[in-house]
């Protein structure tokens, strides 16, 4: 809840000027940094030292650098606000991580890969990510932004305008909302969830007496395939028609009453 309440609060600061985040007085970096030092526990750095791995990009050569060792929280902040500095939109002076300065690991690899086999990519614009917004399927024109590729659509267009200045915070839950449906079909589409799993995941959504009241449903009768496949489209047709963001109640009641309005 504080997370989102940290998102909200940025977005509700930022919408305040006339220019939005790129108002002279709007300092995105300082909001960030100020959150990460007040979120993030003691031992950040023990939690996320081979585990959590940040994408940057060297000022001097526009290499791409993964790190995922650190020493210190301030190192975990740091590399973090590197990861999120994207030049003239956050500012005319990168910030440094060691010594070295750094931008938005984005702009020399925008989709770096583990080395697993196994990487699970992710993308807030349609394309060939494995778990991104469906676009339209007659438009064939895509393009390769630094290791991503991203269809060239009018949708797409509205959400970098939706990532570079943020919109209100009920469309803000709705692309949340979009995001959790996106991440939930692919599980599902993949054989990573079964069907009961799955229903019980999107009903949890909703409600979760209702989600609890439908497992124990599902291990009484056994549904067939295509009783399963109608009951998912109820589902998706259910979460579409609830206005607003089904899970925006909930979240909303653990804000703080400044950012409920």
């Amino acid at each position: 809840a504080q997370a989102c309440a940290d998102v909200l609060a940025l977005a509700k600061e930022a919408r305040k000027r006339n220019l939005g985040p790129l108002h002279p007085s709007f300092n995105i970096i300082k909001i960030i940094r100020d959150g990460l030092i007040r979120n993030l526990p003691e031992n950040t750095h023990q939690l996320s030292s081979g585990r959590l791995c940040v994408s940057l990009t060297r000022v001097s050569d526009g290499k791409n650098a993964l790190i995922s060792n650190f020493n210190s929280k301030e190192e975990v902040v740091q590399a973090l606000i590197c990861s999120s500095f994207v030049p003239i939109y956050c500012g005319l002076i990168p910030p440094s991580f060691r010594g070295v300065r750094y931008v938005d690991g984005g702009i020399s690899d925008n989709l770096p890969h583990y080395e697993s086999k196994n990487t699970i990519t992710v993308s807030p614009f349609t394309g060939e990510c494995d778990i991104c917004p469906k676009g339209n399927s007659a438009n064939f024109h895509e393009m390769n932004v630094t290791n991503t590729s991203i269809q060239l659509s009018m949708g797409n267009l509205y959400r970098l305008t939706q990532a570079l200045f943020p919109p209100e915070p009920k469309v803000l839950g709705e692309i949340c909302e979009q995001g959790y449906s996106d991440a939930l079909k692919f599980l599902k589409e993949n054989g990573i969830l079964n069907d009961s799993i799955y229903i019980h995941l999107s009903f949890t959504k909703r409600n979760s007496h209702e989600a609890a009241h439908h497992a124990d449903y599902m291990e009484i009768r056994n549904l067939s395939e295509n009783r399963v496949e109608t009951l998912k489209t109820e589902v998706r047709n259910d979460q579409l028609k609830q206005n607003p963001w089904p899970l925006e109640q909930s979240i909303f009641e653990s804000l703080p009453p400044r950012l409920r309005k």
